[in-house]
């Protein structure tokens, strides 16, 4: 840190160390931790009401290779928790009390408290959800140890969240348009949505889908399940998941 400056009376401080660089620092072990572990991690990110933990129910029951479990994230309640564990989900709970976001120091004490081997079972491998707090914003700058983000939209929210919120749609690994089954009644213009958002991502698979009807859930657990072989064995042509 430089010595303060001062201007006509006002202190100016100029730091210049990387405020997030101990977050990313402690983000990276947990990811090497976990898929260590043979737990592929996965940071859900989206809007208050896009249907995150409704997605994450429709990719759940489509796993084929992955156990699954989850942390939920949220300012207060632990709602979304107890719904998961009604449908046999091992669930844990974060609270943030007043922050908008996760991050890494509390989503290793959390990590630190799961015994992943029960969890796994007999399968070849784990996949740990965890649902950030609703929020387009603060979520997407802040690792928390996972291998892939996975950003839930919603054609409720409108055409013009890539073009609001780009850091989101720039760095999420896979995207999920969901309630599509709602499209017909709305003014959801989905050929400007895909302009924005390809336009800050040009690779990410998008998918649409409808918690209501189910659509689009199978092809995104698929790709998810794609992305933890390569994180287990790295790309290319080595083994699947199971084998």
């Amino acid at each position: 840190m430089q010595e303060p400056q001062t201007n006509g009376g006002a202190r100016t401080v100029r730091v210049m160390e990387d405020v997030l660089g101990e977050n990313d620092r402690l983000a990276a072990e947990v990811g090497r931790v976990l898929a260590h572990k043979r737990v592929f991690c996965v940071n859900e990110m989206g809007g208050p009401g896009v249907g995150k933990t409704s997605a994450l129910l429709g990719l759940i029951s489509r796993l084929t290779q992955l156990s699954p479990c989850v942390i939920e994230g949220d300012i207060e309640s632990d709602l979304d928790t107890q719904t998961l564990r009604e449908r046999g989900v091992p669930a844990w709970q974060i609270n943030t009390f007043g922050a908008c976001h996760l991050d890494a120091p509390l989503v290793a004490e959390a990590v630190a408290g799961i015994d992943f081997a029960t969890v796994r079972g007999e399968a070849g491998g784990c996949v740990l959800f965890i649902e950030n707090v609703g929020n387009l914003v603060c979520p997407a700058e802040f690792s928390i140890g996972e291998h892939a983000k996975m950003l839930v939209c919603s054609v409720t929210e409108g055409s013009d969240k890539p073009y609001k919120y780009p850091l989101a749609f720039e760095k999420a690994d896979l995207i999920l348009l969901n309630k599509v089954d709602l499209e017909p009644h709305l003014d959801f213009d989905e050929a400007f949505f895909m302009r924005g958002l390809r336009a800050l991502n040009p690779d990410a698979p998008v998918v649409r889908c409808s918690s209501k009807t189910g659509e689009g859930f199978g092809e995104a657990a698929a790709a998810l399940e794609r992305m933890a072989s390569a994180v287990f064995f790295g790309a290319g042509s080595g083994p699947q998941i199971g084998e």
